[in-house]
């Protein structure tokens, strides 16, 4: 009977722990299920790996530090934020994922109806905040403030994973006040770390080849 009971509750434990990552996992609302497991290394041979499965560790989240990953199209920013994340849900954290243009979009509509407040506190909340593809246009005025005042609630209490195709020197660009972006940006790059590659699309890569005569080859 004791040994009975003793394994009934470790399966009740590892029940509860299990339907406690489901709903982490859920509420993070990543695009994709991508794992450091399934990241193609090989492919991107200047990544330096040692640092990535570091940060896997997820002592930036304690630290409270921010990951901006910098590089052309294709080359993994996706795939390595999301890893990253779900490494972080694995281990106990909230995350919440983003594209950028849908945080803008839900934000526009939030201020419409009156509910930006509320929505900002959640984008806020949690313990890592994923912004995906960030400055693929300038940004607009209210975006701008949307964007620094999340930065700033978030400075030095979560952390912030971002992915842009720009390099950090073009950011500045970006947004409409000067004065604001340089004050957006001391925050959101101190401490941060900051991994920029270069590298062929993965994805074009993989793209079929057309063969002679309308045929296609595997690349």
């Amino acid at each position: 009977m004791w040994i009975f009971s003793r394994f009934w509750s470790r399966t009740e434990l590892e029940r509860r722990s299990q339907s406690k990552f489901n709903r982490r996992l859920k509420k993070a609302c990543f695009a994709e299920l991508k794992t450091l497991e399934e990241f193609d290394f090989s492919f991107t041979p200047s990544l330096d790996r040692r640092r990535i499965y570091d940060l896997a560790t997820c002592h930036f989240l304690e630290k409270k530090e921010n990951i901006l990953l910098c590089g052309p199209v294709g080359v993994g920013k996706s795939h390595l934020a999301q890893a990253l994340g779900h490494e972080a849900v694995r281990r106990g954290f909230e995350v919440r994922y983003l594209q950028a243009s849908r945080l803008f979009q839900s934000l526009q509509a939030a201020r419409a109806d009156l509910s930006q407040d509320r929505l900002l506190k959640q984008y806020c909340g949690c313990c890592c905040l994923i912004i995906d593809d960030f400055g693929l246009k300038p940004l607009s005025d209210d975006q701008a403030d949307d964007l620094y005042e999340i930065v700033y609630e978030r400075y030095q209490k979560g952390s912030v994973i971002l992915t842009s195709n720009r390099s950090l020197e073009e950011w500045m660009g970006l947004f409409p006040d000067p004065i604001q972006a340089n004050s957006l940006l001391d925050r959101l790059c101190h401490n941060a770390h900051q991994i920029e590659w270069e590298g062929e699309s993965y994805r074009k890569r993989k793209r079929p080849r057309k063969a002679s005569k309308g045929k296609e080859v595997s690349s």
